[in-house]
């Protein structure tokens, strides 16, 4: 059976296509289902989310789709929902809940920006210390539920997006692992589906998935829910990975 995604992104916000156009490849790959989850707003950084004037459109468009759509495929209207994101979502027949930045020192430092910022701002407000910042992305993460009451956690491990080559810092730290397993320990417990994250290889960035092999078996050792999703932001990807 032809798998479907639910991590989707279109032009109204930092994706490629037109949702319709998404819709229609999925009808021609055979999905069952598209779930649709542009970025929510955030105030502090327009460059990848949905702006005020597109939320409003995306939810007047998704809907229209799911109706124009039906009998052919599910269409499901979802959001991701950054920690630091105002916005309401009881609308939305999911949510995937997301950490995209560290804040600190009144500043929003974005972790997967570019590597050549996060270099930047680990230097500028961590002194270097990468671990550090790690600590805080974790801190974060451990309550995206709390925050967003997300049905998928996105992206777990996203801070290392640019680390793949461990030259960086150590994923095998001590330091680095407690930080990330208390994230997993407040989590395990919520009513969350963690998801494995194919975008950043799907763009060339990296050659493995988010998140890590023992992140990823500590999850499957605790009987956590774990979904595959292409994070899509080009419909000639949709499918990456699953």
């Amino acid at each position: 059976m032809t798998p479907s995604n639910y991590h989707t992104h279109t032009t109204f916000c930092d994706g490629r296509d037109e949702p319709e156009a998404i819709v229609l490849e999925a009808i021609k790959l055979g999905c069952p289902e598209i779930g649709f989850s542009g970025h929510s707003y955030t105030p502090f950084d327009l460059s990848f989310c949905m702006t005020l004037e597109n939320t409003e459109r995306y939810n007047e468009e998704i809907p229209r789709l799911k109706e124009k759509y039906k009998g052919k495929i599910n269409v499901l209207f979802g959001v991701e929902q950054d920690y630091f994101s105002p916005m309401p979502t009881d609308r939305y027949d999911y949510v995937i809940g997301a950490v995209h930045y560290v804040e600190k020192d009144g500043r929003y430092l974005s972790v997967d920006a570019s590597r050549e910022e996060q270099i930047a701002d680990v230097e500028k407000y961590y002194g270097g210390d990468f671990y550090a910042y790690c600590a805080d992305y974790y801190r974060l993460v451990a309550r995206i539920y709390e925050k967003t009451k997300c049905d998928i956690v996105a992206h777990f491990d996203l801070v290392t997006k640019f680390n793949e080559d461990g030259d960086l810092f150590n994923t095998a730290d001590p330091r680095y692992i407690k930080a990330a397993d208390e994230a997993l320990a407040a989590l395990l417990p919520c009513p969350v589906t963690f998801e494995i994250n194919y975008g950043a290889m799907a763009r060339g960035i990296r050659k493995t998935p988010y998140p890590e092999p023992r992140i990823l078996d500590t999850l499957t050792r605790n009987g956590a829910k774990i979904i595959k999703t292409s994070d899509c932001h080009d419909k000639r990807f949709l499918l990456f990975g699953l």
